[in-house]
């Protein structure tokens, strides 16, 4: 900075005077080493100290930005497809034969895990929708036993952006954004399911709402639901991959001549039509059109021609899940190239005045009076949105990098998210109404139950500003995850995997089981959380031995333990796979500090300080090393 004339302020260059991030969204103060939760990318260039010719060469650039941007925007939506077909060759079966088991769906937890691990195996809600709607309409599944699978597959939907945010753990803040504003997803619904899940179990809830809805209106069958960005995307993920879906429904079904047939799809084209009427015998053998039939039996056979689908894996000899794997390291590759190169193409894009705009459109409420509106405004752009990609997983992974660069709060994420839920059973919704007659009532049921449940969980969570909980646990997370990275891969395993099987194997071993060790944890959950909330807003109401975890060991309240030993143990992976030669004094010097922690930056965290954390118009901490007095 450069100082002016004597009596002068120093020169700033315009529209820079106020730095601190937005009220509301997690200013910092100066507190050392706090990461505000909204704040965009820093300006680089201000346009005075460009001349004629560099502002006109990054003018040209950043025009070309722009269609690169939504080039890799464009192979990230693809890969995201190619990434749930992987899944499905890898586990299609695998998940329809979950389904086959009704003793095991009958039961409301079981089915609920049912639908989380179906999901996750698929990496598509609207494919484990499908194969429960084609059960209930062949009457092989009750809608009542239904409704937890579906709640299931609604949390199982939410692990794709999840993983699409550990993209982003290079950068401590923007894995702390970008983390907290994926898993404000999976809080939603884990918290609907706590609630909704026993109330439909003891009231059946949702069933009698959707059954009197559909017993309400005359539902006729209408048109397939539209492919709107299918017709950009499927021309070229056609090329790689295409799947028959039918399979992994008819083996759901009880169709046991599908179990050995791929879900590679190698003949594209209609499928041979073959007309029967009832009647007696007495057509001619052969009888190749109704006009040279003859007697009461009438059969119509046409010459189709069907030709070969045109992917690279038309005429493989790999098994199913051979090709899955190979197409689940490919587009995991592309997946994460497209979303580091996205990432750096908005940084270097959304910088100053542009970015401040930005978030000044996307984070500033209404007017006055219909301030209130904001969230319910951002709700519909999120079940519009969704509504045209036709993927919930599409749309909320599309805003994570946003998230993450600070561009879109939490709290304006948090309505977009729920918008998007909404939106994905609308396509549900259509795709029923398509249903042939005598399976339209019972499809357009299971889609309202899809609806309803959403809508619910939105009453739950979302009006009053005190019981917007999903918002809160997922700046916890996203917190703690930026201390510690590997805290995501372990929520990931725990949340999407480990808990909801232990769930499953408990379910199975009866109601009484699953009360007398489900009960005590829930109640010991709800007393850790309390007694958390109370520590954090008036400690006074507690006993003196209750306003800190101290008196336990240090494991069962701090992930520090656990991550020194995974610091340790990476160190001596990293001393063994070093070799002797070339390591001098100064590379030792720098081991040696990262093992004290010196060169840590979670260790400039308010929490990790050894005093209470420094608010605005407090004296300064001492330096590193000074004694406290």
């Amino acid at each position: 900075m450069i100082a002016g004339a004597a009596g002068q302020r120093p020169l700033q260059p315009p529209g820079t005077g106020h730095t601190r991030p937005p009220a509301g969204h997690g200013g910092c103060g100066v507190v050392p080493g706090c990461t505000p939760w909204l704040e965009g990318p820093p300006r680089l260039f201000y346009p005075g100290e460009l001349g004629c010719w560099a502002r006109v060469q990054s003018i040209c650039v950043s025009l070309l930005k722009v269609p690169l941007m939504f080039g890799f925007l464009y192979l990230f939506v693809c890969s995201l497809d190619v990434l749930s077909s992987a899944f499905q060759l890898a586990g299609g079966k695998v998940a329809g034969d979950i389904f086959k088991d009704n003793a095991i769906l009958s039961n409301p937890v079981a089915g609920l895990v049912v639908g989380i691990l179906v999901t996750v195996l698929v990496q598509s809600s609207s494919t484990s929708t499908s194969i429960i709607v084609s059960m209930v309409s062949s009457g092989l599944l009750e809608v009542r036993s239904a409704i937890p699978i579906i709640m299931g597959s609604n949390i199982g939907t939410s692990v794709t952006n999840t993983i699409v945010a550990l993209m982003q753990a290079g950068d401590r803040s923007e894995f702390k954004r970008a983390f907290a504003g994926a898993t404000v997803h999976d809080c939603f619904n884990w918290l609907s399911v706590l609630v909704l899940l026993p109330l439909e179990v003891v009231s059946g809830y949702l069933h009698h709402v959707t059954r009197l809805v559909v017993a309400t209106f005359n539902i006729r069958s209408g048109k397939d639901a539209p492919d709107l960005l299918k017709i950009i995307t499927e021309p070229f993920t056609k090329l790689i991959i295409q799947l028959d879906k039918s399979v992994i429904t008819g083996i759901a079904t009880g169709d046991e001549s599908l179990r050995n047939r791929s879900l590679i799809r190698v003949w594209c084209g209609p499928e041979p039509p073959q007309v029967r009427a009832a009647g007696g015998l007495g057509a001619p053998p052969n009888c190749t059109s109704p006009g040279h039939c003859s007697g009461n039996s009438m059969e119509s056979l046409h010459n189709v021609t069907r030709q070969k689908c045109e992917h690279l894996f038309t005429d493989t000899p790999l098994p199913d899940l051979a090709v899955g794997l190979v197409l689940l390291a490919g587009s995991l590759v592309v997946l994460c190239t497209c979303l580091i190169l996205l990432v750096k193409l908005l940084n270097s894009l959304l910088k100053g005045q542009v970015a401040k705009a930005i978030q000044k459109v996307i984070n500033t409420d209404l007017p006055h009076p219909f301030s209130w509106l904001t969230g319910y405004f951002a709700m519909v752009v999120g079940a519009g949105m969704t509504f045209v990609v036709q993927s919930s997983s599409v749309f909320t992974s599309a805003i994570t990098p946003l998230i993450g660069l600070g561009v879109i709060s939490i709290e304006r994420a948090y309505p977009l998210t729920l918008g998007s839920n909404i939106g994905t059973t609308t396509t549900a919704i259509l795709a029923a109404l398509a249903s042939p007659g005598d399976k339209l009532a019972s499809s357009f049921q299971i889609a309202l139950c899809h609806f309803f449940f959403n809508i619910s969980g939105i009453l739950l969570w979302y009006p009053l500003p005190f019981t917007r909980l999903p918002i809160r646990m997922a700046k916890a997370l996203g917190e703690r995850t930026a201390k510690y990275r590997w805290f995501a891969v372990l929520y990931l395993i725990v949340c999407f995997l480990l808990l909801p099987s232990l769930i499953f194997g408990i379910s199975m071993a009866g109601w009484r089981v699953l009360v007398g060790v489900g009960a005590p944890f829930l109640g010991l959950l709800f007393f850790v959380g309390l007694v958390n909330a109370l520590q954090a807003r008036s400690p006074g109401r507690l006993p003196k031995w209750l306003q800190t975890w101290d008196f336990l060991p240090a494991w069962m309240h701090s992930l520090q333990p656990l991550d020194n030993l995974i610091t340790r143990a990476a160190l001596c992976c990293t001393d063994r796979c070093r070799s002797p030669e070339g390591w001098d004094e100064r590379e030792g010097a720098a081991r040696d500090k990262a093992r004290l922690g010196l060169d840590n930056p979670a260790l400039s965290y308010p929490e990790e300080m050894p005093g209470p954390a420094l608010r605005v118009g407090s004296p300064r901490l001492p330096p590193h090393g000074a004694t406290r007095l």
